[in-house]
């Protein structure tokens, strides 16, 4: 129960990775919010919580609709008075083809879910991650902003944006008891990935329950280290 009476926000949690964070974190004992589009998808995790004798709050949201994200921090500021742990997970792929062929509106949705959302997010949670005890805010990237990968312009950009964002972020937040960081959890077994690349066989890849336990380790109050990016084997790049 490395997570016990923690509140915990995950987004994209009706499935893959953001699924199986919250019902890990349900498993280590916090509260956990989910976020997601798909209803029925955030009730079977809720479902799942609910099994296991844990608490977990449902919310339905597009977090495209930013100001939204505002009145979610009102409304978890009333209800909690803080949060302990936010995971910005959702992302969208967006389209593979050459930058000079991007739909500008692939793009400007693919930015508004993998950066603006994430900025949002740290906008409307940063003064309740400031009233936990140890608030950790924790951001999914990708490997694919290490290099030039042909036709994933949309998607690398945006992840590069996010984890500037996060590094500054981070810093900006250095002497608080509040620890960013992000997370580059590999080629996982997901819906994303089988988009990326449709018929590879995603039995090869890790299952996203399978790569949880760095997402608990940087939950806790003992993870100290702030604006790094990691991989899920738990290295520094």
């Amino acid at each position: 129960m490395n997570l016990k009476n923690k509140i915990a926000l995950v987004t994209g949690a009706s499935r893959g990775i953001g699924a199986a964070i919250a019902k890990r974190y349900a498993d280590e004992g916090a509260h956990v919010i989910l976020v997601g589009r798909t209803v029925s998808g955030l009730e079977e995790v809720d479902d799942y919580v609910k099994s296991i004798g844990g608490n977990s709050t449902i919310v339905p949201l597009d977090l495209m609709q930013h100001n939204k994200i505002d009145e979610l921090g009102g409304i978890i500021a009333q209800r909690f008075g803080k949060l302990d742990i936010l995971v910005g997970n959702a992302g969208m792929l967006g389209h593979l083809c050459p930058v000079s062929h991007i739909e500008p509106s692939v793009w400007e949705k693919t930015f508004s879910l993998n950066v603006t959302a994430n900025y949002r997010l740290i906008r409307s949670f940063d003064p309740l991650l400031r009233a936990a005890s140890a608030g950790r805010a924790i951001f999914v990237s990708s490997g694919v902003t290490k290099s030039a990968m042909p036709y994933w312009g949309a998607y690398s950009a945006s992840k590069a944006a996010l984890e500037k964002i996060i590094e500054i972020y981070a810093a900006e937040i250095d002497k608080t008891n509040v620890r960013a960081n992000l997370l580059d959890p590999g080629m996982v077994g997901t819906d994303m990935l089988n988009q990326a690349m449709p018929g590879m066989d995603m039995n090869n890849y890790p299952k996203p329950e399978e790569i949880t336990d760095i997402f608990v380790e940087l939950a806790k109050e003992s993870f100290k280290e702030n604006g790094k990016i990691l991989v899920s084997s738990g290295k520094k790049k």
